[in-house]
């Protein structure tokens, strides 16, 4: 697929520090401005925002990640929630048509075995806010990785064709985005395309839902030699951290495998990418994520590519929020504001 051809973005999803100078009037400090971040809000009680210190008559609440969508539910302030601005929390009222997260199948359930609850999933339940905050602070930290993705600098600036290929399991794939374009890695795509004008960017997703890095070796020809990429995305650790899957020593030799085959095959560079905590009540889940995304980290500095360390951000993110809060499924996906997590992440990979 082209990503020349992909339709671009109605809106343009950013968390930036922007001068305030002049807001409402009046001097005010430097603020962040915060668009489509989720929430699922139980009964009346309040659900954290990323940043507290909110500016007043700067929020909006809608059912859709883009402001823009068509057929956008737009919610009301006092008929439909609350925010404590200082708190930075969003509330529901008595008479709301923002959804109760009590209504969700998995709500409240411990140790839960998600085969036996038909129609799981956070979808119906989530509200996307846009707002200011006076307290913001930085999500991402850019690392700067050029030794590692040398190649794929210049192939990109000389222009012509240039494949990307994702790899990995089935957040990789894209599992619970809402539109195709979401995904994380078509919108890494897209944007190196924007970054790097004269290439023609092409894209292919080789990732498989399920997979840990053992079907990932099997599958490698397939789905990445045979392919003939210029840069690789791989995102393995989900399958292979669940109960029943690898030690963390394991999954570091295989996903060193994985890296330096790709490259000796191939000559692609590659970026590697750690992965977030399961919902803690799921059954299916050891709960050692932070082992792996270790490994993860290690397998990069041992196959020298380089490194984007989306376990790290989530860890910020749940230090004030809840994680069904970022779970498309509420299991080990995330939603389309998790995907934009990736995707922001994998952006500060500074090359």
């Amino acid at each position: 697929m082209s990503v020349k051809g992909l339709l671009r973005m109605g809106l343009v999803l950013s968390i930036a520090f922007l001068s305030a100078a002049g807001y409402a009037g009046e001097a005010a400090p430097d603020v962040e401005h915060v668009s489509g971040e989720s929430l699922v809000l139980t009964g009346q009680g309040p659900g954290n925002l990323c940043f507290d210190q909110i500016v007043p008559g700067s929020v909006q609440v809608r059912n859709a990640f883009e402001a823009n969508k068509a057929g956008a539910v737009v919610y009301e302030a006092e008929r439909d929630y609350v925010v404590d601005y200082a708190k930075g929390t969003i509330a529901r009222t008595a008479a709301s048509r923002i959804p109760d997260f009590q209504s969700n199948v998995l709500y409240g359930q411990k140790e839960f075995d998600h085969n036996q609850f038909p129609g799981f999933g956070n979808g119906a339940h989530f509200v996307f806010v846009d707002y200011a905050t006076r307290h913001g602070f930085p999500l991402f930290v850019p690392t700067e990785q050029a030794g590692r993705l040398k190649q794929t600098r210049a192939r990109l600036e000389k222009g012509g064709p240039f494949k990307v290929v994702a790899f990995g399991d089935s957040i990789t794939n894209g599992g619970d985005a809402s539109e195709e374009r979401l995904q994380f890695t078509r919108r890494y795509a897209q944007w190196l395309q924007e970054r790097f004008p004269k290439a023609e960017i092409a894209f292919e997703n080789g990732a498989t839902g399920g997979d840990s890095t053992v079907q990932g070796l099997a599958r490698l020809e397939e789905k990445v030699l045979s392919r003939t990429p210029d840069l690789v995305l791989v995102g393995f650790g989900m399958n292979d951290h669940n109960k029943g899957g690898l030690e963390p020593e394991i999954f570091e030799k295989n996903l060193i495998s994985i890296v330096e085959t790709i490259r000796a095959r191939t000559g692609a560079e590659v970026i590697v990418y750690s992965a977030f905590p399961p919902n803690p009540e799921w059954k299916f889940g050891s709960h050692r994520m932070e082992l792996f995304a270790a490994a993860t980290r290690r397998a990069a500095e041992k196959a020298q590519c380089a490194f984007a360390d989306v376990y790290a951000v989530w860890s910020k993110l749940l230090e004030r929020k809840d994680c069904s809060s970022l779970l498309g499924n509420n299991i080990n996906h995330p939603n389309d504001f998790g995907h934009w997590v990736y995707f922001e992440t994998l952006k500060r990979v500074g090359f």
